[in-house]
């Protein structure tokens, strides 16, 4: 393995008779200015965001560039002349110059680059979600235990100072009185990412290998390798996990203070319908969560109104955004901005934000500097508490069947209307509950202490807690 001899000099964890846990670990982090040097796993678009907002933390230098498309690597490199760049990210990790990483790859490789940096003494922000499946986030969890790193995750919405001020309204000040349940909504249009007859050749440039890395090597039915890799299983998470997980982790974080790490129990309706593409994640879908305490229910939405439009369907509250339902009106929440409303719908208190661009990186900067894991907003395990219920709905919707009227009258309390919803949303298109493309699945139960599911279907559903990885790029069991 790449980082044999220096994994052995981080588990002692001492050098020069000082522990690595107490000072920066390389000459460069040690100098006057206290300068980090980061280094960009990942430089298509979501990476070339990050590299915007990291040049505006002070005492930031990005001195690190990588990515197995040599164009990618190219144009970052135009940005960023001075900073080194390489194909292969165990070469990145390998320059004791670079203090932190970027994680801004695609889904799948996210937890193993994340784990292999930290081995190699390297803090590390990685983009949401954490995880492809819940087996390989726990091991990122654990690693971050081990080496003793800074990690944090790219849910830069938990930066943003008007959450706090939405917890204190409406737990603390009891503005809205009690809360009854939350209604997350994910609403907003995409297009077919087409089907070829053939598999999609792979451009030259792109070193396809590195590219997989955890993946499976199986044929590509697409148009286009890159993005679109959201909506294959093999490589992606969907909507749930594109969009759903920061949605979610401001549920988890507004309405639940982190109190509720998994549901207690969780079921699926959905289905990819209308584009007849090589996708295979679901374009709708209506998701109901049994937290143990606040209901949730989920709506995931990515086709139009009808056939041909380019608006999407009807829908209460914001595209991207949540609901919560309470005693004495509702307040309706999104990336920003939010609005209380009271029994009337009228507008009673508004909550304006900034994302948490910038300041969600500078929060990460701050950490890897003193040192401290506590002052992260979205630390690791945080991290892996949110994407869980992503994965989980995923997972509801892999192991689904097909229509039953007596799954759907003895589900859980919202899956009757939420069906009633998705019935009338698929009518413009002739599809009905009943259609092929349409999966259902039973009350999925979870043991709270693993996080795996139990009972009904249970063997279905954990087939994917845990997927088989591609030799040379397996993620390893953190003890």
């Amino acid at each position: 393995m790449v980082y044999a001899t220096r994994r052995k000099f981080l588990q002692s964890g001492f050098f020069g008779g000082v522990t690595l846990a107490s000072v920066p670990r390389n000459a460069k982090s040690a100098n006057v200015d206290n300068e980090v040097n980061i280094g960009f796993i990942g430089c298509g678009g979501r990476g070339n965001i990050l590299m915007t907002a990291f040049s505006k933390v002070p005492g930031v230098a990005i001195g690190g560039l990588c990515d197995p498309d040599k164009d990618r690597l190219g144009k970052a490199k135009e940005r960023f002349p001075k900073a080194q760049s390489w194909r292969d990210l165990r070469n990145l990790l390998d320059d004791s110059s670079i203090d932190a990483v970027v994680i801004a790859t695609c889904n799948h490789w996210h937890c193993l680059a994340a784990i292999w940096a930290m081995e190699a003494g390297k803090d590390v922000y990685v983009e949401k979600p954490l995880s492809h499946s819940q087996w390989e986030g726990e091991q990122t969890v654990a690693a971050a235990e081990k080496y003793n790193r800074i990690c944090q995750l790219g849910t830069q919405q938990r930066s943003d100072p008007m959450q706090a001020d939405v917890k204190t309204f409406l737990h603390e000040d009891r503005g809205l009185g009690e809360i009854l349940s939350v209604q997350v909504n994910r609403i907003g249009m995409r297009s077919s990412i087409g089907k070829r007859a053939t598999p999609l050749p792979i451009a030259k440039d792109i070193d396809y290998d590195l590219w997989l890395g955890p993946a499976k090597d199986e044929p590509i039915f697409r148009d286009k390798l890159q993005y679109d890799w959201h909506w294959n299983w093999n490589t992606g998470s969907g909507e749930m996990g594109n969009w759903g997980i920061h949605i979610l982790d401001d549920v988890r974080n507004v309405i639940f203070r982190d109190s509720v790490k998994i549901p207690k129990r969780i079921q699926s309706l959905g289905g990819r319908v209308v584009w007849n593409d090589a996708g295979s994640t679901p374009n709708v879908q209506m998701v109901a969560i049994d937290t143990g305490s606040i209901p949730v229910q989920i709506q995931l939405m990515n086709i139009a109104a009808t056939p041909g439009g380019k608006k999407s369907p009807p829908h209460k509250g914001p595209g991207s955004g949540y609901i919560v339902h309470c005693a004495e009106g509702h307040y309706e929440g999104r990336r920003g901005a939010g609005s209380a409303f009271d029994p009337d719908g009228k507008e009673i208190k508004s909550f304006k934000g900034n994302s948490g661009n910038v300041a969600h990186q500078q929060n990460f900067i701050d950490a890897v500097r003193t040192r401290n894991r506590q002052i992260l907003n979205a630390d690791i395990v945080v991290g892996n508490d949110s994407t869980a219920w992503c994965n989980l709905a995923n997972s509801a919707f892999r192991a689904s069947g097909q229509w039953n009227p007596t799954i759907v009258s003895d589900g859980l309390p919202t899956m009757a209307m939420q069906a009633s919803v998705l019935e009338k949303t698929l009518l413009p298109y002739d599809i009905t509950l009943q259609s092929e493309d349409m999966k259902l699945s039973s009350i999925l139960e979870l043991n709270s202490k693993t996080g795996e599911f139990t009972g009904t279907d249970s063997e279905r559903a954990n087939k994917f807690y845990k997927r088989e990885y591609r030799r040379g790029y397996t993620v390893p069991r953190i003890t």
